[in-house]
């Protein structure tokens, strides 16, 4: 397999890119030039690293100069703080992603998997699925779910399989330092004390290399056209990620200390289990494994400056 990875110095892409290596696949990595994370890219002969940013993609193409099987779509602007509400700059996604879809259908690809939100639900009860009502809260969440559909309409007129992942809280090998896991973990690291709320909402968390699995199974054997939740399917207390950061890391926790969010989400959960009967798809690291590598991860990190 030939496949280009946008946003390819994001977490879960990076995940994804090493198992297409050791799968034995290559890769045309397509990274902002600016991107202050191109070295999270696995070194590998298979791995062609290609500066573009996401608002000319289409340039790809002759950069790529090859036909692909498969593009995998994870580039998006704006994911954190205040930009998830610019409704200009989500709205630009929506086109970016159509773009990427442009240049599947110029490299031949026969499979377009782009990367969704649990932001496209909002508030939502029960178990996620592909029918759960959407009813996002926020322009991040709304310009998924468009560009999910849209993407999907223009993929399947070129004759090229669709398929959307919507992802839950996915933590790891190259998350992000505003997360709740990495933040947390650098300060239970420092031997430092990390607040909480009483963290007694339910939550679905999944390791990065779980997810590239699911995405990587999606382009191989995910229905054509389908939507589906990515997590682990499995909801715990918050409290217990807790408790197993601190056994892990060290340090003091101290639940309670925080307020909820006004608009707290109590209950998060994927319901996995048409993605598991369409691809074969069965996280395979828990937890606690996942939160070990995590920290060995960020003692790297740390020890390299």
């Amino acid at each position: 397999m030939k496949a280009v990875v946008t946003g390819a110095s994001s977490m879960i892409a990076c995940a994804l890119i090493r198992l297409l290596v050791s799968q034995g696949h290559e890769v045309f990595a397509l990274v902002r030039p600016d991107s202050k994370k191109t070295d999270n890219i696995i070194k590998s002969d298979s791995v062609h690293v290609i500066e573009t940013d996401i608002s000319d993609v289409l340039s790809a193409r002759e950069k790529i100069g090859c036909d692909c099987d498969a593009l995998f779509h994870f580039a998006w602007c704006g994911t954190a703080g205040a930009l998830r509400n610019n409704a200009d700059i989500q709205q630009k996604n929506v086109q970016y992603t159509l773009d990427a879809v442009e240049l599947a259908k110029l490299l031949s690809c026969k499979a377009f998997v782009g990367a969704g939100s649990q932001a496209e639900y909002g508030r939502a009860e029960g178990k996620l699925t592909a029918d759960t009502p959407c009813n996002p809260e926020n322009e991040y969440g709304k310009a998924k779910l468009e560009a999910g559909k849209k993407s999907r309409e223009l993929a399947l007129s070129f004759g090229i399989k669709h398929v959307w992942l919507r992802v839950l809280s996915v933590y790891g090998v190259g998350d992000n330092g505003f997360t709740i896991t990495v933040s947390s973990l650098r300060k239970l690291m420092n031997g430092e004390t990390a607040e909480f709320t009483p963290a007694e909402q339910l939550w679905d968390f999944l390791y990065c290399d779980d997810a590239a699995n699911a995405f990587y199974l999606a382009a191989t054997k995910g229905k054509n056209g389908a939507v589906y939740t990515l997590g682990s399917g499995k909801a715990r207390p918050l409290k217990e990620y807790i408790e197993i950061m601190q056994e892990k890391a060290g340090g003091r926790i101290e639940l309670g200390a925080l307020p909820y969010n006004e608009n707290q989400v109590m209950y998060l959960c994927a319901d996995i289990s048409a993605l598991t009967a369409d691809t074969g798809f069965v996280p395979q690291i828990g937890y606690g494994e996942g939160i070990s590598r995590t920290i060995n991860w960020l003692k790297e990190v740390n020890s390299n400056g």
